[in-house]
């Protein structure tokens, strides 16, 4: 089992409850080889908490992670074939053979790129079908 990535931020909200001005935590991790993402909100006002989760990291957070954090890069080795790397990327990402086939390019030029917790997950799923995969953190 490989360690977990994970990737957290922090930014100010509004109580939805008094109004006052609050923290709230965002993380997005890899654990287990399984992506999750995570907020918490806690009110100091009036203690009014939040806490939401889920699989697919939303867009706002996804940017918040990526503005302060920077994006991770995904370098491949030498590939054989290039039908395994589109393999993963249709069985991982969930891509059609038009959109592999264009995030095949991306991965071969060395420009894929996403949080650290995207790019490792797909590093993963590379290395398990046998492509040299690394990821080059921010």
């Amino acid at each position: 089992m490989e360690s977990p990535v994970f990737a957290a931020i922090g930014f100010p909200a509004v109580c939805p409850d008094c109004g006052a001005r609050s923290e709230c935590w965002g993380t997005q991790a890899l654990v287990d080889d399984c992506p999750r993402w995570d907020t918490e909100s806690v009110c100091p006002a009036c203690g009014f908490t939040v806490l939401v989760c889920g699989d697919d990291v939303p867009a706002g957070m996804r940017e918040r992670i990526l503005s302060e954090h920077g994006p991770a890069r995904l370098q491949v080795g030498p590939v054989v074939g290039n039908v395994v790397i589109m393999r993963v990327l249709r069985t991982a990402l969930g891509m059609d053979l038009a959109q592999a086939r264009a995030a095949l390019r991306t991965v071969l030029a060395g420009e894929w790129s996403g949080t650290l917790p995207e790019t490792e997950f797909l590093a993963r799923r590379l290395r398990a079908a046998g492509i040299d995969a690394v990821v080059l953190r921010p």
